[in-house]
């Protein structure tokens, strides 16, 4: 119980500082990266990987917040990753997504991850001018 405990609290302050790095401007270059970050990657690359998370994942660029989230959210559902399926789905929501873009992102993401695991575990896979023609 101790550990569900811990767990979510890493999450929920993982979450939040997150999400409120993603809403200051991407000039705002002193905004420092969460604790959990600090604890999890090398000391050389901690401040490179703090500023692309901000560039990238910026909810002024070509797209938008919730676009980002959603995409993080199918992507770490896939892969899986728990902590970042809690901390997308709750940028996710932040950002304004619904409940049902919610679950037809994580559809999507599984689809795809369906055709493929079929794709490539069969012949189909293997001969390009098949898989891309109606042949």
């Amino acid at each position: 119980m101790k550990y569900i405990l811990a767990m979510r609290t890493l999450l929920a302050s993982a979450g939040l500082a997150l999400l409120l790095a993603l809403a200051t401007e991407p000039s705002v270059s002193a905004q420092e990266a969460p604790a959990w970050m600090k604890q999890t990657l090398p000391d050389q690359a901690l401040k490179p990987h703090w500023d692309e998370q901000l560039a990238v994942m910026n909810p002024t660029g070509a797209l938008d917040g919730k676009t980002k989230n959603l995409i993080g959210l199918a992507v770490a559902a896939q892969i899986p990753c728990a902590y970042c399926v809690y901390g997308h789905t709750k940028l996710a929501k932040a950002a304004g997504a619904t409940d049902a873009q919610i679950k037809e992102a994580i559809a999507t993401a599984a689809l795809v991850r369906f055709n493929s695991t079929m794709l490539n575990g069969s012949d189909g896979g293997r001969d390009a001018d098949t898989v891309f023609t109606s042949r």
